[in-house]
């Protein structure tokens, strides 16, 4: 078997900065800074006007989502998702960094780095050690907002690296994929809260595994190093050279899973879009596990 290429899915915060200082910003390279956080915590749009990497856009996950959708940010279309880059400088030969602004170092970073591959994009990568690493650093911000002109975007989706409710529901049966789950044990157990959530108990879907994300980062806000990431794997019993899916409330979070695997050299592993979110909502109650409640949620 050849052994697959991977383009780099980090780059590192000393990397961007000598781009930054050396013009290198521009149709040939886009910087997007994705925070999101709760309502009522931060307001990521209002503190990308404050300050942000230079050249770098705003990538709303809001506004580039399937609004249509009774659940929470899914995918948009092909034609949305394009558009919607497009505006952002973005071609099909542009190299994407991707950062947001969480404590963690990375949050929602690895979404939006997910979304570009699922569309078929392949040079894109994360700020290693994010927004938070590139202050502590000291290298240079700005408050002037970025304004690249227009590209076009042709967006392919590559249906390889997502699952819906339906083929989730039928792996149960078949065990085809390893199901991992990334949220926070407690989440995951049923024993804690979903966050911000109405209507909404914790808990997992049957015969799912959990790695928790904030587990593949360093204190220090640095996904771990591929060594570390393969034990950790391998300490969960998750065999990357099998198939695999990850879940975790909104399909944001188990896109740092599919990063981690892909640091490992599995760029493969597929996120079920709609999450436990979706599942909660459709799946037989046998199928919903939970220590809360009396055993279902």
């Amino acid at each position: 078997m050849v052994q697959q290429v991977l383009y780099r899915a980090l780059v590192s915060t000393r990397w961007l900065a000598e781009s930054v200082r050396a013009g290198k910003l521009g149709p040939g390279l886009r910087v997007l800074d994705a925070s999101w956080y709760s309502p009522g915590t931060r307001e990521a749009r209002k503190e990308y006007l404050e300050r942000h990497v230079p050249g770098a856009s705003f990538f709303d996950i809001e506004e580039c989502r399937d609004k249509a959708s009774p659940y929470e940010v899914m995918l948009p279309s092909e034609a949305g998702f394009a558009d919607y880059v497009g505006s952002l400088g973005i071609s099909n030969d542009t190299h994407v960094v991707v950062y947001d602004g969480d404590d963690l170092g990375s949050f929602y970073a690895p979404r939006v780095w997910w979304m570009f591959r699922v569309f078929g994009h392949r040079t894109v990568s994360v700020l290693n050690g994010g927004f938070r690493n590139w202050l502590k650093e000291g290298h240079p911000v700005t408050s002037e907002p970025s304004r690249p002109e227009p590209a076009v975007f042709k967006a392919t989706l590559n249906r390889s690296l997502l699952k819906t409710y339906e083929q989730v529901l039928e792996n149960l049966e078949s065990k085809r994929f390893q199901l991992v789950d990334s949220r926070a044990q407690g989440r995951y157990l049923g024993t804690q809260p979903e966050p911000d959530a109405v209507g909404l108990d914790s808990g997992h879907i049957q015969g799912s595994v959990n790695m928790p994300f904030m587990d593949f980062l360093t204190e220090d806000g640095f996904e771990k190093s591929p060594e570390e990431l393969r034990a950790m794997f391998e300490a969960k019993k998750v065999d990357l050279a099998k198939p695999l899916i990850a879940t975790c409330r909104k399909g944001v979070t188990a896109c740092h899973i599919a990063l981690a695997a892909y640091l490992c050299g599995k760029p493969d592993v597929a996120i079920y879009d709609g999450s436990w979110f979706e599942w909660f909502h459709r799946a037989p109650p046998e199928t919903r596990v939970s220590q809360g409640k009396g055993g279902k949620a």
